[in-house]
């Protein structure tokens, strides 16, 4: 029943359908970026990309980039192999896992701020473009940045990626593997997006290795994202530094907090 998707399984053909990913991503942020031509034809490509229209774009071109080479490439999308069935998760699991995940944002960007590292790069465009975002604008930037970008994401590398790995490699490895290519791929002129990456991308390998599904992790996403583009559209980010001080200690706590009880009330992964 299994052996036509035995192939895919193997280490060396996720990775190369990842590569595969990376590929569909250029060739359908291309097409995007046509079509906004398309739409916006007085307005500098240089500009429109810096605009909420070529934001959402580019965030559905990635998305799409990322579901599209699954359904091309891999023979069959099994929801179980792809942990998409619900897990050991209960609804408090599930709370103290999106808690987690909102306060390690809340303390990594408040670090960054207090490093100075917030300025430049895809984070700081992404903040210039939501200030203000409002009504409809705000609520098509919420599905697309939130909902969208957070699911499509944790399919491919939660669902397939860490899944598909950990079938023959061990929780730990696949965690970092699949980390590791979601935070090679939020790389920008900054190297902080890509380091941000790979903290938030070993937190949600973790809830979905704790839960045995990427469900929680697509939950966790989501809500991280949409609190996130709300947060910086109606202007309630941390600004002062004391606050950030205050605001990096308080995350990390709760952070600790919230995996240590998730490790002492959720059972071990199950044995792939």
């Amino acid at each position: 029943m299994t052996e036509p998707d035995e192939k895919p399984s193997r280490p060396w053909h996720v990775f190369a359908t990842y590569l595969a990913a990376v590929l569909g991503i250029f060739a359908t942020t291309g097409v995007a970026i046509e079509i906004l031509r398309s739409a916006y034809p007085d307005v500098p490509e240089t500009a429109l990309v810096r605009t909420l229209p070529g934001l959402l774009a580019g965030s559905l071109a990635a998305s799409a980039g990322l579901l599209l080479t699954l359904l091309l490439i891999v023979r069959r999308l099994d929801p179980a192999r792809l942990r998409l069935l619900p897990g050991r998760e209960t609804g408090p699991s599930l709370a103290v896992m999106a808690l987690g995940l909102l306060a390690l944002g809340q303390a990594l960007d408040s670090v960054t701020a207090l490093l100075g590292l917030g300025e430049g790069g895809s984070l700081e465009l992404i903040r210039r473009v939501l200030e203000q975002t409002r009504g409809p604008d705000l609520f098509a930037a919420v599905l697309v940045l939130g909902v969208g970008a957070g699911a499509a994401e944790e399919v491919f590398f939660r669902g397939y990626m860490q899944a598909h790995l950990r079938e023959h490699w061990s929780a730990p490895a696949a965690v970092l593997a699949s980390s590791a290519a979601f935070a090679v791929l939020h790389v920008d002129v900054s190297p902080v997006h890509m380091v941000l990456a790979l903290a938030l991308g070993v937190y949600l390998g973790f809830v979905a290795e704790v839960s045995g599904s990427t469900l929680p992790a697509i939950v966790c996403h989501v809500v991280n994202n949409i609190v996130y583009t709300l947060q910086t559209a109606l202007g309630f980010g941390v600004l002062s530094r004391d606050v950030n001080a205050v605001a990096a200690v308080a995350g990390a706590a709760v952070f600790v907090a919230c995996v240590l009880w998730l490790r002492r009330m959720t059972p071990g992964p199950t044995p792939a």
